[in-house]
Parts: C-alpha cells; structure tokens; sequence
C-alpha cells in the first residue's frame, strides 16, 4: 500500500532568481519530491478547470510540449533539460515527451524506466479536474520515488500564480523573488524566457499566441517570423538584446503574483529573497526547512549551503 504523502508544497517565482538552485538543493532532503519544471511542462493546463479522464490526462503528459519541441528544433533548448543522451528519445528530441525533460529527469538517472512505471498507472486515475490530476500524480510521482512529501518548482510559474493559489490551496507556498533588473538581464539570455516574452508580447499586442495559431489562420505580417515552423535562432537571440522587454515582463510576472496572493491569500505563506539567501544560506535555508516541515532543517541547511555562491555579473558591453 502506498505511503500517505505528508507535505505538499509549490515554489512560486519570476525565474532566474535562483529557483533553480533552490530546487537542486531541496533534492538533497532524502524524505522531499522535488519536482522542477512541471506546471510550466503542462501549461496551459495548470490553470484549466476541464474535467478528464486518466488516459487523457497520461496523453497530454506523455507527449512532447510545442515550445520546448522549438527550441530543440532550432538548437536552443534551455539548459535545465537533463535528459540523457542514452535515452530512449535521445535521438528525436522533437518528440521528447514533456515530463521528461527536466521533471522525470532531474530524479533519476534513468528517467525512461520511472517513465514506464508511471505509464502503467496514470491512465488509471479517475474522471476529475485537471488540477487533481496534478495534485495526484505528484503524489504518486513522490511514492514511486520513495519519498514522503513533494515541492514542486517552475522557473516563470509567477504569472500561473492565480491559477495555483486557487486550484492547490491546501498547499504550501514559497514566494521567492530578486532584483528585478537581475532577473531581466538573465531573463534576456534565456532562451525559454526569450519565448515566453515573444508570446505574451504578442498575446497583448493582437490577442494572437503564436504557438496556439489554428492552420490557416491569418497573422499580422511582423507575426509570420515568429511562427513555430519559421522561428530561427538568430531571431530569437536578437529579441534578448533589449532589456526592456524582459523589464516588462517581470513587472508583469510580478504583478500577477502579488495580485493573486492578495485575491486568494494561501494558509501558509513563506516570503524569500534571492538577495538573503546569497548573504546567509544557512540562515534562510534553515528557515525554509523548517516551513516545509524537513526532519532537521539546521542540518539540511549546514549540509548544502555552500552550494549558494553568489552569480559574477557579466560586464556591460562597452557604448558603440
């Protein structure tokens, strides 16, 4: 019989504020799940209410995601996919099924077997609301894993933040945020976040995403080289070079962040700067630690604090 799950918990952020790192180091707590990059791996669902069957829902999560499908495609894929070169889709990464390519793969070394043990039991999950599946499969992701809790991670999950606060609200959140000219700088020279601005830009300027285009559906022409099957890699590395854009779109994540944690207040709430965590990581992780209810949070915290080094800025470059 399965292990009940003790703790259920899901780090809210912008993205490049060292949420990363924050879930590499909640991996080292032997009891925790933790899962990185799952909601943004299945958006838009994480903010759908549609009720599915089990097979449905294993449909969606054992197929490949668009977007990151792109990035492979014009050889930018982001740097937090771990999938291994061994792997069974090693060669056709365009079809690389979207839970493993950072979620399934950052827990194990072989990410396909955990892959086809899951396979066998989604399906079975009964007809209920997306955010259930979720909820469930994270559950069973941590049993099958040996653990007894789960957090969950996504790097830009901000702007999903309303949608999470209202469909997980017996979870714990963690909010963790950084300087917002930091965050855009690094923003700017990721090629995830490079097409996540690309797509709200377009979303707000003619209520058009250019990845959720009908076949056949007209486009405004500055659309047309953006399109999934046109986008190249110059193009989207020329949109990194204005600051401004990614300055707005954390305004924007921001925004929707608080603004959903003031409509919909979580029970347990747990605030966090990158720019603590840097100056006493043993202090801030031991905080968080015992927020999320480890065995021995000082302890945790003393063992991988020293993996928190502050990031060396990149000089400006010199004026034309």
């Amino acid at each position: 019989m399965d292990a009940p799950i003790t703790g259920r918990s899901i780090v809210i952020s912008n993205g490049r504020c060292g949420s990363t790192l924050l879930s590499d180091l909640i991996h080292e707590e032997p009891d925790t799940l933790s899962a990185q990059e799952f909601f943004m791996s299945v958006t838009p669902w994480a903010r759908s209410a549609e009720v599915i069957t089990g097979a449905e829902y294993w449909a969606v999560l054992s197929g490949p995601k668009p977007e990151l499908a792109t990035l492979f495609r014009i050889g930018l894929p982001p740097k937090e996919v771990r999938y291994p070169a061994t792997g069974r889709w090693a060669g056709r990464m365009t079809e690389l099924p979207r839970i493993l390519a950072i979620t399934l793969s950052k827990l194990t070394a072989d990410p396909d077997a955990l892959f086809d043990r899951l396979a066998e039991r989604v399906p079975d999950f009964p007809t209920q609301s997306v955010a259930r599946h979720h909820s469930d499969f994270l559950d069973l992701l941590a049993t099958l894993t040996g653990k007894r809790r789960w957090v969950e991670r996504s790097g830009g999950s901000s702007h999903l933040a309303p949608h999470l606060l209202k469909g997980f609200p017996d979870c714990r959140i963690v909010y963790l945020t950084r300087n917002r000219e930091d965050t855009a700088r690094s923003m700017s020279r990721h090629s995830s976040f490079q097409l996540i601005q690309l797509r709200l830009e377009f979303l707000g300027r003619y209520g058009l995403d250019p990845f959720r285009v009908a076949p056949g559906q007209e486009v405004p022409t500055d659309m047309e080289p953006f399109l999934p099957h046109r986008l190249t890699a110059d193009a989207l590395r020329e949109r990194g070079e204005e600051l401004r854009r990614y300055l707005g779109l954390c305004a924007f994540m921001t925004s929707q962040a608080e603004q959903a944690l003031s409509d919909v207040p979580p029970e347990h709430l747990l605030r966090m700067r990158y720019e603590n965590l840097v100056a006493d990581p043993v202090g801030e992780l031991t905080r968080l630690g015992r927020y999320l209810e480890f065995a021995d949070p000082g302890a945790w915290a003393e063992r991988v604090a020293g993996r928190v080094v502050a990031p060396t800025r990149r000089p400006e470059p010199a004026p034309a």
